[in-house]
């Protein structure tokens, strides 16, 4: 199993946003949570959750503390995950949620 955190990506950003996380468009993405991790690190991964279904995993390169929420003022961490990710042949079944979870890729296929 690889631990790592669930986000959920918006129905509005629409499939082409999800696409580009894993067909090589991007080389790198920006997620966020807030606060700082308490168990989260380099080398995790954060599972994309779209029309809810896990869809994939991309790896973190880096956790980058001390930005603010725009909206809120609130502390936050930039999770930068490499791209293109690895993505599901065939999606798995997941209720998606609003913020950061903690997950420990137990559904991943091996």
């Amino acid at each position: 199993m690889c631990f790592g955190i669930t986000k959920t990506i918006p129905a509005k950003r629409a499939r082409e946003a999800v696409d580009a996380l894993y067909n090589g468009t991007l080389a790198v993405f920006e997620f966020h949570m807030a606060g700082k991790p308490s168990k989260l690190n380099v080398g995790d991964y954060v599972y994309t959750i779209f029309n809810d279904q896990l869809v994939g995993r991309l790896q973190i390169k880096d956790l980058i503390g001390g930005a603010v929420n725009p909206a809120s003022g609130k502390p936050r961490t930039l999770i930068m995950v490499a791209c293109p990710g690895e993505r599901l042949a065939v999606p798995i079944p997941r209720k998606g949620h609003r913020g950061t979870r903690y997950y420990d890729g137990a559904d991943w296929p091996d």
